[in-house]
């Protein structure tokens, strides 16, 4: 008897195992589709210029109050633990250096897409998926035109274009955070401070953080859509929805990061 209840464990386990790994693979397979739609949608009749304008105006000029602010105090904080840690082997005069490579190459562009997943991705998830539950989707559909054309790709290239320009703003705010701190707390001088981040980061350095920002601006972008466009349920559903967005667009973020770090540093 003992054995048979572990048997039926054990196939109940697997069981639900499988119907996970189908979930994943349909969910992924969705995706790519809507993925491949949109791309194809960039070449049809009928571009959506004004719609993509107000997008840029959307996704990048309203969420330049959040990335700005937590470039600064990152720079801040980053520089006032870096100049302690670095005191300790007398290289305190270094500050600049550490602050400039860490925010050129990997906090800047992080951040950046965090902080763009948990405001825009959220919002174009809740947008689309109001219009999904609406039927207004549909009512697209019925009027001859596409969807994925009107409504996903104008996100899709307004985040592209806007992440890797609120990257920048933010690598420079981040720097004069640092340097701000580097003066008041240790006593560095803007000009040595400044002096050191030019000897030490280079134009690599700042184009391998700015390259990254495209992918991250896609993944938040075809993220926040998907789950918009798949939201059943009615305002329940809606809220599910754009959770799952903010969550599964970070973690891409993340993932993502590591993955084109290791290809960067190859190349």
């Amino acid at each position: 008897m003992n054995l048979e209840t572990t048997q039926g464990r054990a196939a109940r386990r697997v069981a639900t195992l499988g119907d996970l790994v189908l979930d994943v693979v349909d969910r992924c397979g969705r995706f790519f589709l809507l993925a491949g739609h949109t791309f194809r949608a960039a070449g049809q009749p009928r571009f959506p210029a004004l719609e993509t304008l107000r997008q840029v105006e959307a996704i990048g000029s309203r969420s330049m109050t959040i990335v700005l602010l937590t470039a600064l105090f990152t720079g801040m904080v980053l520089a006032l633990q870096t100049g302690f840690a670095l005191a300790r082997f007398g290289a305190k005069p270094y500050v600049g250096a550490v602050v400039g490579l860490s925010l050129a190459r990997e906090l800047a562009p992080v951040l950046t897409a965090l902080m763009v997943a948990g405001r825009v991705g959220a919002g174009i998830t809740a947008e689309i998926g109001s219009m999904a539950v609406t039927e207004q989707v549909d009512a697209i559909r019925s009027m001859g035109a596409d969807p994925v054309q009107k409504l996903v790709l104008p996100r899709m290239i307004a985040a592209t274009i806007s992440l890797p320009l609120l990257t920048i703003l933010a690598a420079v705010l981040g720097i004069i955070g640092g340097m701000l701190i580097s003066a008041s707390q240790f006593g560095i001088t803007p000009n040595f401070y400044l002096q050191t981040i030019y000897a030490n980061v280079t134009v690599n350095d700042f184009l391998s953080g700015i390259a990254k920002t495209f992918v991250f601006g896609w993944i938040i972008a075809m993220v926040g859509c998907y789950f918009g466009l798949q939201t059943t349920g009615g305002t329940v559903g809606v809220g599910r929805s754009t959770t799952q967005a903010v969550v599964f667009a970070s973690i891409s973020v993340l993932i993502s990061d590591f993955f084109l770090t290791k290809l960067l540093l190859i190349l």
